[in-house]
């Protein structure tokens, strides 16, 4: 099963139905792209609650003043039957720089502006807007 996939249409269903929040499994990947999330201001927050098994991290979402979600799409662009590697001059603009791309790279979940900046490639995970 795709963790990532999984992950990332919770969140997508979740902003659909105008839930405040939404728990998903934890994972080091997960909080990685969660973070990006938050960093970019896609989601007011997230929390990870360690149990004794894998964890429970909560998503909370955010929407703009008049209700809608600040995530209009976010879509899966490396999946486990097929991987999309890119190198770092090949990191594609999301909707003309007013989207993220995040990719998972030697050092880390990494935006892709940041990526670049850092002259650094790797799976494109996902893109959104």
């Amino acid at each position: 099963m795709d963790s990532i996939g999984d992950f990332l249409t919770r969140i997508r269903n979740a902003a659909m139905a105008r839930h405040e929040k939404v728990d998903v499994p934890s994972s080091n990947l997960r909080a990685g792209i969660a973070k990006i999330l938050q960093e970019s201001g896609y989601i007011r927050s997230y929390k990870v609650a360690r149990d004794g098994k894998q964890g429970l991290m909560r998503v909370y979402l955010r929407y703009d003043e008049k209700g809608r979600p600040v995530i209009n799409n976010i879509e899966r662009v490396s999946r486990p039957s097929r991987r999309q590697y890119v190198k770092a001059d090949e990191i594609p603009e999301v909707r003309s720089g007013y989207g993220l791309a995040i990719l998972s790279t030697n050092r880390g979940v990494l935006s892709g502006e940041t990526a670049k900046k850092e002259n650094l490639g790797g799976e494109f995970l996902c893109q959104l807007w």
